[in-house]
């Protein structure tokens, strides 16, 4: 508590108030006597003014004086512990004002001196992480304090197992200023297996710079944060369980599955290998079959006298046959058509069956060698058998086990619309379209 003492007249200046020290949080005080030097009774009205007026107050707030008396009042300051009392010098003033005389008014002026404190406010979060090498915290900071403050950061562990990185490493935060820190731990090595481990570790902020000595209460102000980094394994408890399952397995395949599975090939192998006895009907008609057949176009047979004749295959085409004795009496029998079409034109190819004759047919091949686009289109006799787009395929064949019979005097008639020529090996691409139909089967006789 300061004393001082100042008198007001209407006719006199006052004196002005003595300077005032004053800590947030806490209360100082000082005096101011009014004097009244007037010849009449005087009342006179005490108020604050300035920026202690909030934390300021005058006790009495408005006496009353005879002539020639004077009074003591009370001027008690009580700042509160907050950053937005900044420290340093803050002007007080007090207004005296006479009720009979106010053109009289006076204002007394002094200064304050609010002291320093130091506070800072920390939070980290999340207080535990987990990780296989590193994890990333936020430390949250806040300057309760009065006046500006360096803050620095630091972190502490028993070992030296754990690096840490503040981001940024320093921060001058004003009063009542807050600020976001950036911290990264980090781990020496890596856990393989195993259990997690888990480090505990402080974090700690400071004020860095010239600072003045810190009062006694205020060392109690800032607690180390504790915070965890929980370290996992690379490789879980789980997957070791599923590495020796698996491992097992491959033991039990290699020693006990795998053995019997090549002994049960083996005897498969074995048996498929074996000689089967050859049915007496299929063997007779081996020995009895002769070569014969009939073509067309530019293919041959050959008859059973020996005599090879040749017939035209039709329009656009050409055939040829192949020796051979069916098990049924008749002669195995191989025609080709070959039918060469300009681009945007249709053309046909036929194979007509001899008279006297039943072709049974079981297999055909149609080769697009070219590669052409367009439409092909095969007919047996009346019966249309297949229609295909040139361009998804290069060699296709199809193939019956009961064979398809075509009586005497019907045709194998083979149609090709040329859409777009194809590129052979040669690279050029061809004037045309090419493609050639190869049918095979039976030919055998109706007559006895």
């Amino acid at each position: 508590m300061t004393p001082s003492a100042a008198s007001s007249s209407p006719g006199a200046a006052g004196l002005d108030i003595p300077e005032v020290t004053v800590a947030p949080g806490d209360t100082a005080a000082t005096t101011l006597t009014v004097r009244n030097d007037s010849d009449i009774v005087e009342a006179y009205s005490l108020e604050v003014v300035g920026d202690c007026a909030s934390w300021t107050t005058v006790t009495p707030a408005r006496v009353s004086l005879y002539p020639g008396t004077s009074e003591t009042v009370t001027i008690r300051l009580e700042p509160p512990r907050s950053p937005e009392v900044r420290a340093g010098e803050m002007p007080l003033g007090v207004r005296v004002l006479p009720a009979e005389h106010p053109e009289s008014v006076k204002v007394l002026e002094t200064t304050v001196h609010v002291e320093r404190f130091r506070e800072l406010r920390a939070e980290l979060a999340p207080r535990r992480r987990r990780g296989w090498l590193r994890g990333r915290y936020r430390l949250a900071v806040r300057n309760q304090g009065n006046a500006p403050a360096e803050v620095g950061f630091t972190a502490g562990q028993p070992g030296e197992e754990l690096r840490f990185a503040f981001s940024p490493a320093e921060r001058t935060l004003e009063p009542g200023e807050s600020a976001e820190i950036g911290l990264r731990v980090r781990t020496g090595k890596p856990v393989w297996f195993g259990a997690p481990v888990v480090w505990p570790f402080t974090v700690d902020t400071t004020e860095s710079g010239d600072q003045e000595e810190p009062r006694r209460e205020e060392h109690a102000v800032r607690v180390p944060l504790d915070a965890e980094f929980v370290q996992i394994p690379v490789f879980p408890r789980w997957l070791l369980v599923l590495l020796a399952a698996l491992l097992a397995l491959l033991l039990a395949w290699f020693t006990l599955v795998r053995p019997a599975v090549r002994s049960a090939a083996k005897e498969a192998a074995h048996e498929a290998v074996q000689p089967r006895p050859t049915p007496a009907g299929e063997q007779g008609a081996a020995e009895q079959r002769t070569g014969t057949g009939t073509g067309t176009g530019a293919g041959s047979s050959t008859r059973p006298g020996g005599q090879g004749t040749g017939a035209p295959s039709g329009p656009g085409g050409d055939g040829s046959t192949g020796d051979g004795t069916s098990a049924g009496g008749g002669r195995q029998t191989s025609q080709t058509i070959d039918v060469q079409t300009s681009g945007g034109e249709t053309k046909t190819g036929t194979y007509q069956v001899p008279a006297d004759s039943v072709f049974g047919v079981t297999d055909i091949v149609v080769a697009n060698f070219q590669g052409d686009e367009g439409l092909l289109t095969i007919t047996f006799g009346d019966r249309k058998i297949t229609t295909i787009a040139l361009e998804t395929f290069r060699n296709q064949d199809y193939h019956w086990v009961t064979p398809i019979k075509i009586p005497e005097n019907d045709a194998v008639t083979v149609e090709v619309t040329c859409e777009k020529p194809g590129t052979p090996a040669t690279g050029r691409r061809a004037r045309g379209c090419h493609e050639v139909l190869n049918v095979s089967g039976v030919l055998s006789s109706t007559t006895p």
